[in-house]
């Protein structure tokens, strides 16, 4: 079964044929996971995004599915449980994305300093019993002050003290958003992009039983009606609601805005993922990350008011990361012009949770004595769990002393799930690793009302265990299968580093990928196969969706981008019998986004 713009309209007309039993209104990662689930159950979805799926948050995240460690500074011992259960659950149903990747966080003596080698080996063992990987490959350990050095020797010296290291997943996190959205239209689901909610519908009683939509394509309006109606747009879920007369929830969300840039491996060199505290005492702590023949690094945390549509990366921004990667690394000497390319995104953050944050921040301001009290009691359970009493009591003694005043690095990750007084549901907030849980939470309470009001009964998938599309892989020996995979690729003719590449990029659907024999002139075997297969099957509309969010051409691929650009618009041209205007406006919006990612107008602006 094919999924481009062909099925695009067919979708819209059978959206519009028929009562659904749910509307998802968002294609990011939280309304993907709500539609595999409901897909897979049998229920009749659709979904809408008015852009195209995983455009806004769910693919300008740090590209980590992270374990949370720096939540047990503040011993949120059961939000890295779940964080840590989750990550293991994504990676059970999209082995070929989130990928293990150690993570390398050196140790400073320094004011504000998250950890000390004390106090990170307890937090580093406490995380490792939780992931269940005490004993593996994967347990973590302690590394001297010359053994970090001898790993990263660009790092700082000063005030070294060591390091830990512990797992973590690397993540492709548009790839995770496609990948889901595509496993809900192959099992009956209506995945409809570029087409936007404009108003909430109500019957006689005052219940919402659908939408107005305006097809952002066409510019036709169209209206869909569904028995339920959810509400996943993270940064956008005040606005959707506010088009919802009936609705008595007040605003939520406070979006957070999270900047990311990207240079050469030659100029920034790290072995692996590197997590440090900034040095700025500011409760943050920066990624370094190797990817391709890059590195990049974030993320900065500041609260965000601007067009929720277009989060820019400043000078401010570019300034406050340099500052930190170049004291952390002296000899790096990173300018604005060694940027190759950058993003800038909005985190959905839920204003009224105070806690742990996603940059590490904490849950206020904890005395150096109080964090002691409970960093031993801790060391103790990890000995003796029946001590867990001891632990809880510590943590209630030093709640009291906490000012609990929240910055935007201090606003939690959490998820909440509403329901407005004519029904719509609100699932927002939360974090990509939690994705899958929070939908299956979302999808028992639609279940719940399709059988309490609707009088239609199904059954839930056991979503732990259903990969999504690309997915059918054992995630127990996911190289082993990638590879054996990629030896398909070869056999047409592709070298071994392009065969890889399409494994890793689209896993058990590589056979498929390969069936796109066409050559596309100006293109390699490996971009003619990708290309061809994105048109047909990942519903690519644009350019800059194919550059994007298909593949990482503009972030970490950019040295190739130029010279593919227009053999990709040739080819969509035809594809889509494209007229010269449109054609010239697509050139051009791909033009603007990858100006705005190569920071052209700040590089412009400082020569």
């Amino acid at each position: 079964m094919t999924f481009s713009f062909k099925t695009r309209q067919t979708n819209i007309q059978q959206a519009k044929d028929q009562t659904l039993d749910l509307l998802v209104i968002g294609g990011g990662i939280t309304g993907a996971g709500v539609a595999v689930q409901a897909a897979a159950a049998g229920m009749k979805i659709a979904l809408v995004e008015m852009q195209d799926f995983a455009e806004g948050t769910s693919s300008r995240s740090t590209k980590l599915v992270h374990g949370g460690i720096r939540y047990l500074k503040t011993f949120d011992v059961e939000v890295v449980a779940d964080t840590v259960k989750e990550r293991a659950n994504v990676q059970k149903i999209a082995p070929h994305i989130p990928k293990p990747d150690p993570m390398l966080m050196p140790i400073y003596d320094e004011p504000g300093a998250t950890f000390n080698l004390f106090s990170v080996k307890v937090a580093m063992d406490l995380y490792d019993q939780l992931a269940g990987v005490t004993g593996t490959r994967y347990a973590n350990y302690l590394l001297t002050k010359e053994e970090v050095l001898a790993r990263e020797p660009q790092l700082s010296a000063d005030n070294l003290q060591g390091g830990g290291v512990y797992l973590d997943f690397r993540n492709n996190d548009a790839r995770l958003v496609i990948e889901n959205i595509k496993q809900a239209q192959a099992d009956g689901g209506m995945m409809i992009s570029r087409a936007k909610v404009t108003d909430i519908l109500h019957d006689e009683t005052g219940r919402a039983i659908g939408a107005t939509v305006e097809d952002l394509v066409t510019g036709e309006t169209f209206t869909i009606h569904a028995h339920v109606i959810i509400n996943t747009t993270g940064p956008w879920s005040d606005k959707v609601r506010n088009l919802d007369s009936k609705n008595d929830l007040p605003e939520q969300m406070r979006p957070t805005k999270g900047v990311h840039l990207v240079v050469d491996r030659s100029k920034l060199s790290v072995p692996q993922p590197t997590y440090f505290d900034t040095g700025k005492n500011d409760g943050r702590m920066v990624f370094v990350v190797p990817r391709e023949e890059k590195t990049y690094f974030g993320t900065t945390d500041t609260d965000y008011h601007g067009d929720l549509n277009h989060p820019q990366v400043e000078q401010s921004d570019v300034d406050y990361l340099l500052d930190i990667v170049n004291h952390r690394f002296p000899e790096a000497h990173i300018k604005l012009e060694d940027i190759e390319s950058s993003w800038a995104g909005l985190r959905p953050l839920i204003s009224g949770n105070g806690g742990s944050d996603y940059n590490g921040g904490n849950n206020g301001t904890m005395t150096e004595e109080s964090f002691q009290r409970v960093v031993h009691a801790v060391e103790h359970y990890l000995d003796n769990p029946s001590t867990r009493d001891k632990v809880e009591q510590a943590i209630q003694e030093v709640e009291s002393s906490i000012d609990n005043s929240i910055n935007p690095s201090q606003v939690s990750r959490g998820s909440s799930l509403e329901v407005s007084q004519d029904g719509l549901l609100t699932l927002a907030g939360g974090k990509i690793t939690d994705y899958r849980l929070m939908a299956e939470g979302a999808l028992a309470k639609i279940q719940e009302i399709l059988a309490k009001d609707f009088q239609k009964t199904y059954v839930l998938i056991d979503s732990t265990v259903y990969p999504v599309s690309g997915g059918k892989i054992n995630p127990q020996r996911v190289d082993e299968e990638l590879a054996e995979l990629a030896k398909l690729a070869e056999a047409k003719g592709l070298n071994e580093k392009d065969a890889l590449y399409l494994a890793h990029l689209y896993g058990s659907n590589l056979p498929t990928v390969l069936t796109y024999e066409e050559p596309i002139e100006g293109l390699s075997a490996r971009d003619s196969y990708s290309l061809n297969y994105a048109l047909h099957e990942e519903s690519v509309l644009t350019p800059t969706d194919y550059f994007m969010r298909r593949t990482n051409f503009i972030l970490f691929i950019r040295d190739e981008l130029d010279a593919i650009k227009m053999p990709v618009i040739n080819k969509m041209k035809a594809f889509f019998n494209w007229t010269e205007e449109e054609t010239a406006k697509h050139t051009a919006d791909l033009e603007a986004v990858v100006a705005e990612s190569d920071l052209k107008k700040l590089k412009e602006l400082g020569q």
